[in-house]
């Protein structure tokens, strides 16, 4: 498949009066046309500073791009002006942020600030801008449409606020949605149905998505692909089967681990003992080291490298170094590998590899 985006040994670091703050370490992922890649992790493990760093919206003031490139179908999207990416926010890549309160203006009637990117980018009348609106509220679910789009954000529910923002990241059919947690500030019931909406949406109009999340039942049911971001770096991609059934890093361990079920028999939910490293000043060797049970010597010394697992699976872990001694992962985590005909544990049946 073609390769919309291309993120390669991306380092980024935040300047503040405690010192420099290594926010991105070296981080390298792909995005292809029409897929939804899933970014999770930890707060702090750098997964929306990598996204704004994509659109550029870090404050030029405190962040530096330290080195590595942003390739958006073959252009760096690091080395552009300001005027240059404000021809591209928007139109090329859209954003959907966490809080569709704060996204929206709550001066403006929604029909104004949907059509403001059309009138941008799509260079249509003000007349022609308003059907587009009222198609795309009817679109994302919104009823009478040419009524709401005289509204404003107060007179919307929660969930009706982030089909709207969703609706005015879509005006200029953008070749990468960016969904910065989109669902976290609603609740379960309304959650399930913006998930199922962005599903839908991307079918239509044909986008590929990042979708940035630390829950992991979410990624389950919208990614293809999932990267796991821990201290500033990608410890672990793969498809979602793979990183569901077959994971490799301690730290994919421990975030599955902690997810509850319903067939959970523990009493108390697992939860990763410790605290994410400090940024200002990384540790030098695998940065999950002190918080995982199953750190070898060499994590404290030296970060390990990526070692690829099958043509889409790829983990940093020293564990999978050929001579470093075989560990298994939690029980629970077994018992979900065995579901998977990939996994060595699959139907329960261990295998040489």
């Amino acid at each position: 498949m073609e390769k919309i985006l291309e993120v390669k040994d991306l380092q980024l670091s935040f300047h503040t009066f405690a010192g420099e703050v290594k926010a991105i370490r070296g981080v390298n992922f792909d995005l292809l046309k029409g897929e939804t890649l899933a970014i999770v992790g930890e707060s702090g493990s750098g997964k929306s500073v990598t996204t704004k760093a994509i659109m550029r919206l870090l404050p030029e003031s405190s962040s530096e791009f330290k080195s590595g490139e942003i390739l958006f179908n073959g252009k760096d999207l690091t080395k552009l002006t300001d005027k240059e990416m404000q021809k591209i926010r928007g139109k090329d890549i859209s954003m959907i942020f966490q809080d569709p309160m704060t996204s929206l203006n709550p001066t403006m009637t929604i029909g104004r600030q949907i059509t403001e990117p059309l009138l941008k980018h799509q260079k249509v009348g003000k007349t022609e801008a308003k059907k587009i609106a009222v198609d795309l509220l009817r679109m994302v679910g919104m009823p009478k449409p040419e009524l709401r789009i005289k509204q404003y954000p107060h007179q919307f529910s929660g969930g009706q606020r982030q089909r709207i923002v969703i609706a005015i990241a879509l005006a200029c059919n953008p070749q990468i949605l960016i969904a910065d947690e989109p669902t976290t500030a609603l609740d379960v019931t309304i959650q399930a149905q913006i998930l199922e909406l962005m599903k839908d949406l991307q079918k239509k109009i044909d986008t590929s998505i990042i979708f940035i999340t630390h829950d992991l039942g979410v990624v389950a049911n919208v990614a293809d692909r999932v990267a796991v971001m821990y201290g500033g770096r990608i410890v672990e991609m793969g498809t979602v089967d793979e990183i569901f059934y077959n994971p490799q890093h301690p730290y994919t361990w421990g975030l599955l681990s902690s997810m509850p079920s319903l067939d959970t028999a523990e009493e108390k939910l697992y939860a990763i003992p410790g605290t994410p490293p400090d940024l200002l000043d990384p540790p030098k060797g695998d940065a999950f080291a002190l918080r995982s049970e199953y750190a070898l010597a060499i994590d404290m010394e030296q970060a390990p490298p990526v070692f690829q697992v099958s043509d889409t699976h790829f983990a940093s872990t020293w564990l999978l170094h050929p001579d470093a001694p075989k560990v298994e992962p939690p029980l629970s985590i077994i018992e979900r590998m065995k579901k998977f005909p990939g996994s060595r544990y699959y139907e329960g049946v261990r295998t040489n590899g």
